[in-house]
């Protein structure tokens, strides 16, 4: 059952001290703003309105979010410090004396809603800003980022251990409750580790002969880890009859604990075919190739940096206008071109604001001209975008354009709006698991961020 607000505040806020009621100007300017009932409209779909157990009062939720991201914390920290700070509370509309929500209760709150509330939140967020007259969409630039998973640095041989340590477990765990005892089983953790860490020590090596005995290595790992399968496989099958043998009285634990294992097995299976194919010599497509156990969607990617070449996770466009505030936002699995998203998302933003951008401007990787005319085509009047490769003389005579070069000097701004999402809202790392977890933490990152800018230009005006 869903519950917007919260309960009157108890008798202890009545003999607290004045000094004690205050709030930072930051929490009061985004309490105000949050006061609007259109946040709660999201999650209307989301919960019955009469049956079931009452849910956490949505302005509460909308609060924790904040302070989670505002000031980067995990869930277990965050309510250890909402508990400890009386001002946090009274932000948060938790009546002092009674208890702060617990850590997985805004988990499945979370989890649970998705895409389409976070999504909505940010379109009434971006509509109550145009209703106060203080989102301008006159001037947008745009570029693209990674998101990284939260994936540690991947290698075959590290996924190979890692997946079949996982299905040892798994199997250990449904034999130990009287599932498939007949099916012979090897655990063979010890011996993928053991052969991990030679890899290591080899590799230290730099020599022509190590590089060998690492190949030698990994194809004897491969090979272990597609025994290792086949016997998860056969010890699923024959859980899933005994299970199934138990109709309703199947334990659902032990039920996941089975699709579990499945699961693990296929993604063991591709992981050992993609070594299989490195070793021949050819290396695997970055937009198939598995990088993780846990997050199937998370996929190399290469944006050209410096210091790290090679990035895991997802691309995420951004656009934003002179105020900074994110107008748009998307996250795509994979590494897509940059330029076919920028049409689409300008086309978003003038439907919100219900009026087209005078100006565009983004970096070279949207430089097409089929990009160009599509913007045009809109009513776009100013579209900045260099050109890839050498220009022809027209296009190096626009280019140099004082209004070309101020735009161009502009759109490096939001390399700092990238920066400030990553810094201080959570694109750094996505704490949540797959394509969908990924845009779900990162559309409470854009909506937290914009609460901030769009609360202090309120109040400005």
């Amino acid at each position: 059952m869903l519950r917007t607000i919260n309960a009157q505040p108890t008798l202890w806020e009545a003999i607290l001290p004045e000094m004690c009621l205050g709030m930072p100007a930051e929490l009061e300017a985004v309490d105000r703003l949050l006061d609007d009932p259109a946040f709660f409209d999201p999650f209307v779909a989301h919960f019955h309105a009469a049956l079931g157990r009452p849910s956490l009062p949505i302005e509460t939720y909308l609060r924790l979010m904040f302070l989670k991201y505002r000031y980067r914390l995990g869930f277990e920290s965050l309510c250890r410090e909402v508990a400890d700070s009386i001002s946090w509370q009274r932000f948060c509309r938790i009546p002092l004396g009674v208890a702060v929500p617990h850590p997985t209760t805004l988990m499945k709150i979370t989890t649970r809603c998705g895409t389409s509330a976070i999504d909505g939140l940010n379109e009434a967020l971006l509509a109550k800003a145009a209703q106060a007259k203080v989102l301008k969409t006159n001037k947008l630039r745009a570029d693209t980022t990674v998101v990284p998973a939260n994936v540690a640095y991947p290698t075959d041989s590290g996924l190979l251990a890692k997946g079949v340590a996982k299905m040892a477990k798994s199997i250990k765990s449904l034999q130990a409750k009287g599932l498939a005892t007949r099916t012979k089983t090897r655990d063979r953790t010890k011996m993928m580790r053991k052969r991990a860490r030679s890899i290591g020590a080899n590799l230290r090596r730099r020599t022509n002969e190590a590089k060998d005995e690492v190949k030698a290595i990994n194809a004897e790992m491969a090979a272990l880890a597609s025994k290792a399968v086949d016997e998860a496989r056969r010890v699923t099958a024959n859980a899933r009859r005994a299970l199934s043998q138990l109709g309703e009285a199947a334990p659902a634990k032990l039920e996941r604990i089975a699709r579990d294992l499945e699961v693990t097995a296929s993604r063991v299976e591709r992981i050992a075919e993609q070594t299989r194919q490195r070793l021949s010599g050819v290396t695997p497509d970055g937009a198939t190739r598995l990088v993780s156990l846990h997050d199937p969607d998370a996929r190399p990617i290469r944006k050209g940096r410096l210091g790290k070449p090679v990035e895991f996770g997802y691309k995420a466009q951004v656009v934003d206008n002179e105020d900074g505030v994110v107008v748009d936002h998307n996250v795509e699995m994979g590494n897509p071109p940059d330029a076919p998203m920028l049409a689409p998302a300008i086309g978003r933003v003038a439907d919100r604001a219900d009026k087209v951008p005078k100006a565009v401007t983004a970096d070279r990787g949207y430089g097409d001209v089929a990009v160009r005319d599509a913007l045009s085509d809109m009513g776009v009047k100013t579209v900045v975008l260099p050109t890839r490769g050498k220009p022809s003389a027209s296009q190096r005579a626009i280019e140099q354009k004082p209004t070309f070069q101020r735009l161009v000097k502009w759109r490096t701004g939001s390399e700092g709006r990238i920066s400030c999402l990553k810094r201080d809202f959570g694109w750094n790392r996505s704490q949540i698991d797959g394509l969908h977890g990924a845009r779900v933490w990162c559309g409470h990152g854009v909506f937290n961020h914009n609460l901030v800018k769009i609360a202090s230009l309120i109040d400005a005006k």
